[in-house]
């Protein structure tokens, strides 16, 4: 049993399982192929699966262990297997609305048909980007209760007689996936915690890790870049998050870009992405040579409210998005066209939509806003993907790509499960244990958190 427990710990640590069916896209694959090899696919699709499969795996493992002529091949196996990490990324602009006591985030997170290692939500307007509210960069008020609910949503669990062992091993703790009831059983010990958050204005990011990997986690630090009024101030802009994880370092971007829907518009947009790059410089560390710059990191995801609209007649959009014509639409998206072009996002990656349009909806409605005739719109907005997920460089694979049907405010939030590789030294490191057991606000955890 000692020998089964040790093999599980080491093929929990590196499971990776793209669920997706969906082909990655040949730029994708080439740019990839060193981190992700066809025997490496092979592997995790056929033989490491989650969920409720992951008993019966392990069931099999014993099984190996008893037939000796199996015993090399299975060691070989999980030495050698590449560490991957399963990451889930958000991003939802919540239009300065708090989220009630009851907000139910199971849907956004899913975690009844797959689980993560790493959890990234990003937020915008989680404060109205009203004059007062710009000049004050944070409301801990508001961000410990996104916190609050998102620790209470990832570290549900409930153990039921008919799920458990015949047997368990004393401190053998039974995983079980979260019910939409509040009846479940907290731990002393939960899955995952809060390694850093920060706020400016009304963008906000928060990291949560699986419990295990903390030790292994190691310089996170933030940098804000405010691109709103006088091209300063962080009612448009970005918070940026970089930490390393063993030998990797990994950096995610939370943006708001410049909104309107004119002709023109993307621009603004475009020059607020070019300032974020050009303005992000997170903090030297001493005697560490750390990467400071957005690129300069290794695996690297920017989520956000990007703004960028389609270019088309507005009645010409809602005819499209009524018949779901999403090809025709994406054609005509801004930041795909602006991609093409090469004024933005040079070299940045997005897997294929193949959801609705996330803006604007009418407030508690499946509607979009200005297609009820009977509710009259101050402005017409027009359908859009504003709400976007990009990554650049090699080591990611994206495997889904889909929006949350959440009616709290007049945009659907849009979340994607990437594979990440990641660079290990050696099986015997042991844990920096760099992180403290609490949730981190990078506001006092940090002496500056922006660069301008």
């Amino acid at each position: 049993m000692a020998a089964s427990k040790i093999l599980r710990q080491s093929v929990t640590n590196n499971i990776f399982i793209p669920q997706s069916n969906n082909q990655p896209e040949t730029s994708e694959r080439s740019s990839n192929e060193a981190y992700f090899s066809f025997e490496e696919h092979f592997i995790a699709e056929e033989t490491f699966k989650c969920g409720p499969f992951l008993i019966n795996f392990f069931s099999m493992l014993q099984a190996i262990l008893l037939n000796t002529v199996n015993l090399t091949f299975l060691i070989f196996l999980l030495l050698f297997l590449p560490p991957y990490k399963r990451l889930f990324v958000s991003s939802w602009n919540v239009g300065g609305i708090p989220p009630p006591d009851n907000l139910n985030l199971d849907d956004l997170l899913d975690t009844r048909n797959s689980i993560a290692d790493i959890y990234v939500f990003g937020f915008q307007e989680i404060v109205p980007l009203s004059a007062g509210n710009i000049l004050v960069t944070e409301n801990s008020n508001i961000s410990m209760k996104w916190n609050s609910l998102i620790k209470a949503a990832l570290n549900k669990r409930k153990v039921t007689e008919d799920r458990l062992p015949e047997k368990a091993e004393v401190g053998e703790i039974q995983r079980v996936f979260p019910l939409k009831t509040h009846s479940s059983i907290n731990s002393s010990a939960p899955d995952f915690e809060c390694i850093i958050s920060k706020q400016m204005v009304g963008i906000y990011i928060t990291v949560w890790v699986r419990t295990e990997l903390h030790g292994y986690i190691s310089h996170p630090s933030v940098s804000c870049v405010g691109c709103g009024v006088l091209s300063r101030l962080g009612n448009k802009g970005s918070v940026s998050i970089r930490f390393c994880l063993h030998e990797t370092s990994f950096c995610f971007v939370c943006c708001h870009l410049a909104s309107g829907g004119k002709e023109g518009d993307e621009r603004q947009r475009n020059a607020d992405a070019a300032h974020i790059l050009a303005r992000t410089l997170f903090p030297a560390e001493a005697r560490q040579h750390l990467p400071r710059k957005i690129l300069d990191h290794d695996r690297v995801i920017w989520l956000g409210d990007l703004n960028y609209r389609i270019y088309l007649p507005e009645a010409t959009t809602r005819y499209l998005v009524k018949n779901k014509e999403w090809s025709i639409l994406l054609q005509n998206d801004q930041l795909k066209a602006e991609l093409r072009k090469g004024h933005v996002f040079a070299g940045w990656n997005e897997k294929e939509i193949e959801f609705a349009p996330t803006y604007k909806y009418d407030q508690d409605s499946d509607d979009y806003y200005g297609s009820n005739h009977k509710i009259k719109a101050k402005r017409m907005r027009a359908p859009a993907w504003c709400d976007r997920i990009i990554w650049f460089g090699k080591g990611l694979k994206q495997t889904h790509y889909n929006r949350v049907e959440s009616r709290l405010s007049d945009h659907r939030p849009v979340r994607a499960i990437f594979i990440a590789y990641v660079e290990v030294s050696g099986p015997s490191k042991e844990p920096r244990s760099v992180l403290s057991n609490r949730f981190v606000d990078s506001s006092n955890y940090f002496t500056s958190s922006s660069n301008d």
